[in-house]
């Protein structure tokens, strides 16, 4: 017991447990498919008579006659628009299967598609948690705090949207700060909201003063990137469409996702949840196609299920593990990037949150999902960014990262000489090949404690929230920001002092 207190007493610092990401992170192994090819032809008819006969609710007149122009059938009164299954899926054919995201910080650029895998913060919460200052309203000062945590751990491959949401900046031009922290604080690609199409040419034009890049030069490299959420069922809304008609036009990615949840916005099957979710989502693919056929898209996957008890949303459960893998397949088989989530619904930093997070890790990844939001914070059924829970699920993004990595099958893995130096009924820890190795053979954690219990209580026993937050909070004091032109700098603020006063005079 005292060898094992000692060596305890002389465990790496948080800072050596943060554990270096491969540049670009893949997963090697065959995603999960849970669908029969039958299976799949079933959902994808489904889903193209929906689009036939049902059709869309399009809440936006220029949309409306984008799609009428090409062809589709508009019911005006209703503002309803009907696709032809074939001419839908000749649309599809010009989404990119994959494109490069381009960050400030070229090492930063991320690969969307292929078996690339690529987390990103918790986003949009509208409220904010730590175990000193409770739960509280989103506000600025944790929006850059949840920033500067990004910056700090290489498993955190780009920003999706606001962490916390500051809601003690005004609407109209909370962007623009929002945008301005997002780009000095970090230097990873940033996500803005698809709220019409004038904070969506801001957010373009500040994606390209922060690469120093033209706007000519951001068509061809995507830079910033943007969710369209449907109003399931089979609505889309009007300053999400003009969003939407910007990006298109301007060569950025949009990532479509329908917010189906099972027995409360689609049916309470996941087969008809996934036949709905695939209707809403090609239908405004197409659209972007339409607008400008090439433009980078990323077909999302959110679909779970209601409480039936409560009629409250449920994450991380086996419904929503099984549609990851399902909507997976889906993408696939449309040739399109795929994008899915880390979700719990838990009100607090447990057990439950974790498990929750587990199950949606897993059917994110074995999914086959290239873009994972929300892969680090989300709480409350994502009503709440957790700074503690941020920690956790970074741990778990690291493990994940290791379980991702090929084991290595090689003459010194083998380790005979090893074997050898052991002998009949010896032990292993002073050979050679051991000390050799010791220090990195294994995945080292932030949070866990793996000290007997004797140790774990003399240390105070601090519960994996407790511990969390003392990394957190450690975390904070050694961020350092990311080397920045300063003419960069001065342009990004001149321009956002500019763009304020223009707001404010309308």
């Amino acid at each position: 017991m005292n060898r094992r207190k000692a060596r305890r007493r002389s465990s790496p610092s948080v800072e050596q447990l943060i554990q270096p990401k491969a540049e670009q992170l893949f997963n090697p192994y065959t995603p999960v498919e849970i669908l029969s090819s039958d299976d799949l032809d079933l959902i994808h008819d489904g889903a193209m008579r929906i689009l036939e006969e049902i059709g869309l609710e399009v809440l936006n007149e220029a949309a409306l006659a984008l799609y009428e122009a090409d062809g589709a059938r508009v019911d005006w009164d209703r503002q309803c628009v009907f696709l032809d299954r074939n001419h839908v899926m000749q649309r599809l054919q010009s989404v990119p299967a994959e494109f490069t995201m381009y960050a400030p910080n070229p090492e930063r650029n991320r690969l969307i598609g292929g078996n690339a895998v690529n987390f990103t913060t918790v986003a949009s919460a509208p409220n904010s948690s730590d175990l000193e200052g409770g739960r509280r309203t989103g506000n600025f000062e944790d929006y850059c705090n949840f920033l500067r945590l990004t910056q700090s751990f290489d498993v955190i491959d780009f920003l999706s949207g606001y962490p916390v949401e500051p809601v003690d900046i005004h609407s109209d031009t909370r962007h623009l700060d929002a945008s301005f922290a997002a780009y000095t604080l970090t230097d990873r690609a940033f996500s803005l909201y698809c709220l019409g199409g004038g904070r969506v040419n801001d957010g373009i034009e500040m994606a390209a003063m922060a690469r120093g890049v033209d706007r000519q030069t951001l068509k061809s490299q995507p830079s910033i990137i943007t969710v369209v959420n449907t109003n399931s069922p089979l609505r889309v809304d009007g300053l999400m469409l003009d969003g939407l008609i910007e990006m298109a036009e301007n060569g950025q990615p949009i990532i479509v996702t329908p917010f189906t949840l099972s027995g409360a916005m689609c049916p309470i099957t996941i087969a008809g949840a996934l036949t709905q979710q695939t209707a809403e989502a090609l239908g405004v693919i197409m659209l972007s196609q339409i607008v400008n056929p090439g433009a980078p898209m990323v077909y999302g996957g959110f679909t779970s299920n209601a409480d039936m008890r409560s009629g409250a949303p449920a994450f991380g459960t086996p419904e929503y593990t099984r549609a990851a893998f399902a909507s997976g397949q889906l993408a696939r088989r449309y040739n399109i990037p795929f994008r899915s989530s880390n979700t719990n619904t838990s009100n607090c930093v447990d057990a439950q949150s974790a498990w929750e997070s587990q199950m949606s890790l897993w059917g994110a990844v074995m999914g086959g999902a290239q873009v994972i939001k929300h892969a680090a914070g989300w709480l409350e059924g994502g009503l709440c960014a957790s700074f503690e829970k941020f920690i956790i699920d970074i741990d778990m993004l690291q493990m994940m990262v290791k379980t991702l990595q090929p084991l290595e099958v090689n003459e010194t893995t083998l380790a005979l000489d090893a074997i050898r130096e052991a002998g009949h009924g010896g032990h292993f820890f002073a050979t050679t090949h051991t000390m050799a190795n010791y220090a990195t053979a294994f995945h080292e954690p932030i949070v866990s404690d793996w000290s007997n219990y004797e140790t774990w209580s003399e240390n105070g026993e601090l519960t994996a929230f407790q511990r969390a937050n003392k990394v957190y909070r450690q975390k904070l004091k050694e961020y350092q920001p990311p080397e920045m032109n300063e003419s960069t700098r001065s342009t990004l603020e001149a321009y956002v002092v500019e763009r304020r006063l223009e707001i404010q005079r309308t």
